[in-house]
């Protein structure tokens, strides 16, 4: 059943749960160990056709329910004018980091054909490839996320300079947070039109803030992003992760699905969330490591715990860690479908 994913997404029936998982094109994976041997993270993200081949492994080796789009959050920054890079054991790594007026002034708004055409390439040669069989999610990064990596200069641990630009700086800040939110709203349409079926928007460390601080200096943006993208016909899943506190303003902020991280019971999101949004999630990344009795145990109680939702998608709470055994991904993928029958 081709539409399965899709179906969930519009709170439709299905024949059974689907699922998808977050990065479940990486490190994990032998094959993809392989092509990295060879090419650097960018490299393979800039060469549609490797970027093809990426996407398509997990869906060949595991059955999913979906394919995402081999990409990365930060590929606007370069055109925007921000370079980075990944180096090794540090993540990203931004050459010249933002923390000015001048330097957020400077920042252009690019439309996605200017330095992102690569990826809509890719997303053309995918969706050939994929022949109507398997639906393909495209995704950008949410404003807050990509400020704190541009402001922050790479990861941290508590973004201390990206929250001092935001309290002692709010227009500085809101010329950032509308011009990532433009460029966010027209490469999101752009993958749109390209053929992806699905987008999501991943704002993976906004839970970083207060429901206070969401509410007063992200909801707007991303509201702007996400409201306009629903006209699109196409699912929206907003996610994000340690999210518990701000589910419902997310929900205000938009999506047609929300994501829900392993920290929040899912149970508990959809009373919280009401029907009328689809879930997606939310096991634990680090149970895929766990004896296959437990977690095949905590794969069902999410399941049973769900059934009260509009639409639900399984999922992790976030994306797969690298050391994970490819098969127990395969026994998950294989224990969601089962469900309904062992029910």
């Amino acid at each position: 059943m081709w539409d399965r994913f899709l179906r969930a997404c519009r709170r439709e029936p299905v024949d059974t749960t689907p699922v998808w998982f977050m990065r479940q094109a990486g490190r994990y994976m032998a094959e993809y160990r392989a092509l990295r041997a060879k090419h650097t993270l960018l490299e393979l993200c800039k060469n549609p056709e490797l970027a093809t081949q990426v996407t398509l492994q997990p869906v060949n080796a595991h059955k999913v329910d979906a394919a995402i789009l081999f990409a990365d959050i930060l590929l606007p920054l370069e055109p925007m004018g921000a370079p980075f890079e990944f180096a090794k054991g540090e993540g990203p790594v931004i050459h010249e980091p933002v923390r000015d007026r001048a330097g957020v002034e400077r920042l252009r708004v690019i439309d996605p054909e200017e330095g992102l055409g690569y990826v809509l390439e890719a997303i053309k040669l995918i969706r050939r490839e994929l022949d109507g069989k398997t639906p393909l999610i495209g995704f950008a990064g949410a404003p807050f996320t990509l400020a704190s990596y541009l402001i922050e200069g790479g990861k941290s641990s508590n973004y201390a300079l990206t929250k001092r630009m935001m309290y002692n700086e709010p227009d500085t800040w809101n010329l950032l947070m509308s011009k990532f939110s433009e460029v966010v709203r027209r490469y999101l349409h752009a993958q749109i039109k390209a053929g992806a079926n699905a987008v999501q928007l991943f704002d993976s460390w906004v839970g970083s803030l207060s429901p206070t601080d969401y509410e007063e200096y992200i909801l707007p943006h991303v509201s702007s992003i996400l409201k306009d993208l629903e006209k699109s016909g196409v699912p929206v899943i907003h996610f994000g992760t340690d999210t518990a506190t701000l589910l419902e303003l997310q929900k205000r902020a938009g999506g047609t699905v929300i994501g829900v991280d392993w920290r929040t019971p899912i149970d508990q999101a959809i009373t919280r969330l009401g029907t009328d949004v689809a879930v997606q999630g939310n096991l634990d990344p680090l149970l895929l490591g766990a004896p296959r009795e437990l977690l095949g145990r905590r794969v069902d109680d999410i399941l049973q715990r769900a059934t009260g939702a509009g639409g639900h998608i399984f999922n992790l709470g976030h994306g797969i860690l690298p050391d994970t055994d490819p098969d127990a991904v395969k026994f998950v993928v294989d224990r969601v479908h089962s469900y309904q029958k062992r029910a």
